[in-house]
């Protein structure tokens, strides 16, 4: 009887088991053709426990989301002496580092998502993320302005994926001038936002 071949060497908890196994997956056979079943026997994690952990696959990328947003919240703080041009920089950039290596699963998962509730459903989530992007970058993220602040930080970001899907520079030189351009063409919209935002475009030499 052949062996199940396992995706990759997988960590120790079941929680991060399952997100690696399955990440390992929709890179191999794509996101539409795995299911939590799946996932379950490939992390070798029993199908009672990938149950109590994740309810679906939505529920798994939730929180490989949600571990995204802590590895970036982990390289604390930027200078508020820098400009805000250069805090949100190097936050996103932390962001693209993190992901970088699941670029392969992350495009299964976006062309597999097209036509489907998913980028609907992921989008207050999204939102979350980037409220904490902006916390991360010591930007007033409350009220309107911040959800405002938000919506134009997710746009933006996304607005970089195809470059960093194709960057196979080593330090994601691509990304990073794809990123600084897009900044640059939001000082804008980040300075009408108010004072905590104006520093975008005042601040920067």
């Amino acid at each position: 009887m052949p062996t199940r071949r396992r995706p990759h060497a997988l960590p120790r908890e079941p929680r991060q088991r399952l997100i690696a196994a399955a990440l390992a997956l929709a890179a191999e056979k794509g996101w539409r053709r795995i299911a939590m079943s799946d996932i379950a026997a490939a992390a070798e994690v029993p199908l009672a426990e990938a149950y109590r952990l994740f309810r679906s696959k939505f529920a798994l990328l939730l929180a490989f989301r949600r571990d995204i947003d802590e590895a970036v919240l982990a390289g604390g703080v930027p200078s508020a002496n820098d400009p805000v041009h250069d805090r949100l920089f190097e936050v996103l950039m932390r962001r693209f580092e993190a992901l970088k290596a699941h670029r392969p699963a992350l495009r299964a998962i976006l062309r597999d998502s097209l036509g489907t509730p998913a980028p609907i459903k992921a989008l207050p989530g999204l939102l979350r993320s980037m409220s904490w992007m902006l916390a991360a970058a010591g930007i007033p993220n409350a009220g309107c302005r911040g959800r405002l602040a938000s919506k134009l930080l997710a746009a933006l970001y996304f607005s970089v994926f195809p470059a960093f899907f194709r960057d196979e520079s080593p330090d994601l030189g691509i990304t990073m001038s794809l990123l600084d351009r897009r900044l640059r063409q939001a000082e804008a919209l980040f300075t009408s936002l108010g004072p905590g935002l104006s520093g975008l475009r005042k601040s920067r030499v």
